[in-house]
């Protein structure tokens, strides 16, 4: 097997309309589809986050909670590709989103930061 590279990440948002905005204007991701699945009652919003990977966001009646801090098991956090941290976390300052302070990875020297989606979703920024 040969994997040649990650397709999508899938996301369940508590509010579908909160969330949409945050991906969508604040992150500033591209819409590629949005459908209604009336059999699931599930709104699915398909977003681009560069040339060859997507953000599958979904919405579900009454989904549960998961557990994701403090380093729970499962998925740690999603990071986005950026070219300036300074810029990436100004921008989101603006828009209401806090941002840890930024850091440097210690075996690559790159700069890093966490901030959260509007379900507390786990998000990173790393400077390519």
């Amino acid at each position: 097997m040969k994997i040649s590279g990650l397709h999508h990440v899938a996301i369940i948002a508590s509010d579908y309309a909160r969330s949409k905005r945050f991906y969508v204007e604040v992150l500033g991701l591209q819409v590629i589809a949005e459908v209604y699945r009336e059999a699931r009652d599930s709104w699915k919003l398909d977003l681009r986050v560069d040339d060859t990977t997507q953000i599958e966001l979904f919405s579900f009646p009454s989904p549960p909670s998961r557990v994701s801090r403090p380093e729970a098991a499962g998925l740690r956090h999603l990071a986005f590709r950026v070219d300036d941290v300074d810029l990436a976390v100004a921008h989101l300052e603006h828009n209401g989103v806090a941002c840890e302070p930024i850091r440097i990875d210690e075996y690559t020297g790159k700069r890093f930061t966490f901030f959260a989606d509007p379900d507390d979703l786990p998000l990173e920024l790393y400077e390519a």
